[in-house]
């Protein structure tokens, strides 16, 4: 049986850009499907592969840089609820945060396999759930292809393609002299345990057998977490190989472990035994499609900022030998540190050639050698932001094809939405002339000489060490009090009308943040509720009581009031942080 479903935007692949677009296209005011094919969504971050998040702060190494947006409010929440690092937790914290939304409609285990198209344009996507034996025709003005693999795009005919560049295509001197069909290799990760008594290993048969010398450019440590280095298949087809690579990778992961625990090289492991192994694996790279823009390395290391950018990136041009961990005498990986942040632009988020097609994560318009950077989940996150945000205001503003979005007026409106839900893009700054704060004035009691209350109207809602790139001003822009409690005041002239509220908190930037299986990079952060949040607030206007807030654990509130108030002085009193002793506050914005 068939169902007809009928939506805004269809958005196919539950990975986090995905999941990002659909959230951020709903809340923008779109009715949305998402379509995921397996049973919980995260993509590579999930409970059945435990990729860690990572992106444009390098696991913390640029201070400042760290998503904000859609992915730090996820970070934030699971950090907080989530101290004890269960990656079921976190697959559970997206799926609360997807069937919560009432504009969407959440498809899971269901397989896009293929499109109907008229002319140059998707008219419904074609979806199967076997385990309920239900088909599903999406019919939708635009799509989404979040999928990684691209399954929609491709059966739409969207022009892409796969492999590694030449030197000479867009003049990259980090491309092969030769274009080749290669890609970067998938994995297959294992965690393990320390049960405090000696746990035998009993190898299968069937596993890889490894030497020391196997490991000449590798290192197996760090038990409880490993291997990402066990990288194998970029030879192959990622696609229509996958079944092969999954049994060439577990007999890999299987075959380290077996070196770990039976070769006497780790006597410290005697104690240790695998707790979980992926039956996934990990994939890095398979089909880019191709849209006006396409990124490339002279982009990255040259941090360009484009007219239409709608997201950024950071993580270092990390390129790996496609044979993965039978390239012994190579290193795992290449990395080409960026001296800071990129702009990714809009035109590289949707197709050349189909009309109503936009696409996000790993199988964004990019060069093999941009998109070595560019493929890391937390950037994939912004993006699918991004893309939620651009259909909005293409189905909003009556448009017809994706193409619309690099109308100036348009893609400067993306922007201001990204903004306003607490996104960040190199450069660019609140600009919102529907926001009220814009035309009043802020003063607080007591305030820093450096953290002044004006700066929580100056449009930049971070630090901008001059680290991150030429556009930043070394600013704060950011108020701090002298002590707690403390009142910052937005004051108009004459009374205005005001129905909804937005904060933006401090959450700590400067440190690394994600759910991590690795001991090493968790001593990095801070698992619980970060430190420079503020957990009790109230709003009060001309002395009245608004609402009171306890235990926030979030950067970016918005708070809707029941009814309109005319307001001449509002006050946002701080009672505490969840560590801090002074307030810190970004940004206020109010709306009519």
């Amino acid at each position: 049986m068939e169902s007809i479903v009928k939506a805004d935007l269809c958005v196919v692949g539950g990975g986090l850009s995905g999941v990002c677009a659909a959230l951020s296209a709903a809340r923008n005011g779109l009715r949305v499907v998402l379509v995921q094919d397996r049973s919980v969504l995260g993509g590579n971050a999930s409970s059945e592969i435990r990729m860690h998040v990572v992106g444009a702060d390098v696991h913390g190494a640029r201070p400042g840089a760290r998503e904000t947006g859609i992915i730090e409010e996820l970070r934030l929440e699971d950090a907080a609820r989530n101290p004890q690092r269960s990656y079921s937790l976190w697959d559970l914290l997206l799926y609360e945060k997807v069937t919560a939304e009432p504009n969407i409609l959440l498809l899971l285990d269901t397989d896009c396999i293929g499109g109907d198209v008229q002319g140059e344009r998707i008219v419904a996507a074609r979806c199967v759930r076997h385990s309920t034996e239900e088909s599903f025709r999406i019919e939708a003005p635009f799509f989404a292809d979040c999928s990684g693999d691209g399954r929609l795009g491709f059966e739409a005919g969207a022009h892409h393609t796969i492999g590694r560049e030449s030197r000479d295509a867009y003049g990259e001197t980090l491309a092969q002299a030769s274009s080749d069909p290669n890609v970067l290799g998938s994995s297959i990760l294992f965690t393990a345990r320390d049960h405090g008594q000696p746990m035998p290993f009993h190898s299968p048969d069937w596993i890889r057998h490894f030497t020391r010398d196997d490991f000449y450019m590798r290192s197996p440590h760090a038990y409880e977490y490993g291997m990402w280095w066990c990288e194998w298949g970029g030879h192959l087809d990622t696609i229509r190989d996958n079944p092969a690579i999954r049994h060439e990778l577990l007999r890999c992961a299987l075959g380290i472990w077996d070196f770990i625990k039976n070769s006497g090289e780790h006597p410290d492991s005697a104690n240790w035994a695998i707790e979980w192994i992926g039956a996934l694996p990990g994939k890095r790279e398979s089909r880019r499609f191709l849209g006006p823009c396409v990124l490339t390395q002279q982009d990255l290391q040259g941090g360009r900022v484009f007219p239409d950018t709608v997201a950024y990136g950071g993580w270092p041009i990390d390129l790996h030998p496609p044979l993965g961990i039978d390239a012994v005498k190579e290193a795992p990986c290449s990395h080409f540190n960026l001296d800071g942040l990129y702009g990714i632009p809009a035109r590289a988020l949707y197709s050349r050639n189909i009309d109503n097609l936009f696409f996000a994560g790993r199988n964004m318009s990019a060069s093999h050698v941009a998109f070595a950077s560019t493929r890391v989940m937390a950037t994939c996150a912004v993006m699918g932001q991004a893309v939620g945000a651009m259909a909005a205001v293409a189905v909003q503003s009556g448009a017809f094809s994706v193409a619309a979005i690099s109308n100036p007026a348009l893609a400067a409106r993306v922007q201001q939405i990204l903004l306003k839900d607490d996104a960040f893009l190199p450069g660019i700054r609140n600009e919102d002339a529907d926001d009220l704060a814009q035309f009043a004035c802020a003063e607080a009691h007591e305030e820093c000489e450096t953290h002044p209350a004006s700066a929580v109207l100056d449009g930049t809602t971070r630090a901008t060490p001059e680290t991150l790139g030429p556009w930043a001003d070394g600013g704060s822009h950011q108020w701090r009090s002298r002590s707690l409690p403390a009142d910052l005041h937005l004051c108009w002239r004459y009374p205005v009308p005001l129905r909804e509220v937005h904060v933006t908190f401090d959450s700590g930037l400067d440190r690394s943040l994600m759910l991590t299986m690795s001991d090493h990079y968790n001593g990095r952060q801070l698992r619980g509720p970060q430190p420079e949040v503020v957990s009790d607030y109230e709003l009060i206007a001309d002395g009245t009581t608004l609402l009171r807030v306890k235990g926030n654990m979030h950067r970016k509130r918005v708070h809707r009031l029941p009814e309109p108030v005319r307001v001449e002085k509002l006050t946002l009193r701080i009672h505490a942080t969840h560590g801090c002793s002074e307030a810190r506050v970004f940004e206020l914005r109010g709306y009519a």
